[in-house]
């Protein structure tokens, strides 16, 4: 794990040498499908688990390509000599991205990773030395200031937020910049605010190197630096780590216990014009005698439907060994390392803690009466991005909300996209023990029917409404229609609910 020294970062004055220094690393094919071609999938792998050794081998050459590896993601000194035909040297070292080490040779002064945007866009993410996930030195310092890169809870949010165009939206606790990268695609204004000012500096070198429009950059804790500001869109993967204390700005909340996060998304309500969205990545504690998911219903601001996510629960002593090991704890010596475990166990002790969940929250500003609260736990494989997927879970919220029995036996259906049917039931039996219905996109989940949800689902094509439907099956099995009708609504409910079947048309 690093112990970097935080180094001067680039410029954000010179506009040009930004430029300039992008048109190079494209011309060299620095990109994420170039890093690929030139290290192959085996060693672009081992670099996004920080082991670097297969990437060094891959690039004994002297390549443009090979060079700029070596000098942006392993951090190797590189001769002056050799990057003089890659870059513009000289506006690199007066610009900042570049420093002399001696001996003839120029280093990098942070992080630079290519990464892919969802149209195929050629971007960058900057971050600090030895701090990039698959740069030369791991995530994770040691120093409270660090900016990390992307890991897996950035491109996780960045997955599961809804992109359909917004006038404005708000990156809050931008880090490295990434979801201010992505908002500006399709948002008019984004904001993007941070406690750490280097943070806010590493987001406008992201957005520059990115060639992408910049961001209003606030400096300050939660929704301090916006004031009674309000958002079509809000993101924020924040400081949510459980920790004693607030020893690293870029993974601890400084708040007691999940203070944090209950204070993200409680004030997020006021901040969300009509039919906003705001999405989180958090953590949140599992009490003794506490049900966690009415902990998490007490968070949401009201006026909003919310869809919590529980994507994995660790036990207290997993939970301080992971974010141990995140700061290099475990490199440490044994004994204030103990100390440190105690000290987190000691915290859980005292707030009766016994577990930790992770996961996703997004509330939806819909000034409902009633609002929809979705909590629940989801720890299986699903299909990113789900974007499209968690703004028709709101869809299907309105739909159902405006819908009562009758007009829902009114209504026409289908089967939604990539559905399948197991039968579950002993080889040879007549008649299967149940039915599941499995999606193959999306959330991926799959559900129990009886014989009669089966056959409803099966034939839902948008021709007949969902009442014809059930009077034929009724026939057909021979039970009596207006019994069937009342009992059946409740499973198509169900079924719209986690997005089996959709409205026709």
């Amino acid at each position: 794990m690093s112990n970097t020294s935080l180094a001067t970062l680039p410029s954000t004055d010179r506009s040009d040498v930004t430029a300039r220094l992008r048109d190079a690393l494209l011309s060299a094919s620095f990109s994420a499908d170039g890093l690929l071609d030139l290290l192959g999938a085996s060693a672009y792998a081992a670099l996004a688990r920080s082991e670097t050794v297969p990437a060094l081998r891959a690039t004994r050459g002297d390549t443009p390509l090979e060079t700029l590896v070596r000098l942006f993601l392993l951090q190797q000194p590189v001769p002056h000599a050799r990057v003089v035909d890659v870059l513009p040297v000289q506006d690199c070292l007066e610009g900042g991205w570049l420093t002399r080490t001696g001996g003839g040779e120029v280093a990098a002064t942070v992080d630079v990773r290519p990464y892919g945007g969802p149209g195929g866009e050629d971007w960058f993410i900057v971050s600090d030395l030895g701090c990039a996930v698959g740069g030369a030195g791991g995530i994770g310092s040691r120093d409270e200031r660090v900016v990390l890169g992307v890991g897996g809870a950035s491109t996780t949010l960045a997955g599961i937020t809804v992109r359909t165009p917004v006038a404005s939206a708000l990156d809050l606790g931008s880090g490295s910049g990434i979801q201010a990268l992505h908002a500006a695609q399709h948002a008019t204004r984004v904001t993007a605010t941070d406690v750490n000012p280097r943070a806010l500096h590493i987001t406008a070198l992201t957005l520059a190197l990115s060639g992408t429009s910049g961001a209003a950059l606030r400096e300050g804790s939660l929704f301090e630096p916006v004031g009674e500001e309000t958002y079509d869109l809000i993101v924020s993967n924040p400081p949510f780590v459980i920790s004693p204390g607030a020893r690293l700005t870029y993974r601890d909340g400084g708040m007691g216990g999940d203070d944090l996060c209950r204070a993200l998304v409680q004030g997020a309500g006021v901040h969300l014009n009509e039919g906003g969205y705001a999405q989180f990545l958090a953590n949140w504690q599992h009490v003794e005698g506490e049900d966690w998911q009415d902990r998490l219903r007490s968070w949401v601001p009201r006026g909003c439907d919310a869809w919590v996510v529980q994507r994995e629960v660790q036990d207290v002593m997993q939970y301080a060994e992971l974010w141990l090991r995140d700061a290099g704890d475990h490199h440490a010596d044994p004994v204030e390392y103990q100390t440190r475990y105690d000290a987190w166990l000691d915290e859980f002790e005292t707030r009766k803690v016994r577990a930790v969940g992770f996961g996703w929250i997004t509330l939806r500003k819909s000034g409902a009466a009633q609002p929809s609260v979705v909590v629940e736990e989801w720890p299986h494989p699903v299909e990113q991005p789900l974007g499209e997927t968690v703004r028709a879970h709101f869809d299907r919220v309105d739909y159902l909300r405006a819908h009562d029995d009758a007009a829902l036996l009114a209504g026409h259906f289908k089967l939604a996209g990539e559905i399948v049917q197991e039968q579950v039931g002993l080889p040879g039996a007549e008649d299967p023990e149940h039915v599941v219905l499995r999606q193959n996109r999306g959330m991926r989940r799959a559900t129990r029917v009886d014989t009669v949800g089966a056959g409803f689902a099966g034939v839902c094509d948008g021709t007949l409404s969902a009442g014809r439907i059930l009077d034929a099956i009724a026939q057909l099995v021979g039970e009596d229609p207006v019994l069937l009708r009342d009992r059946t609504p409740t499973q198509i409910r169900l079924l719209i609910e986690q997005g089996f079947l959709e409205p026709a048309g």
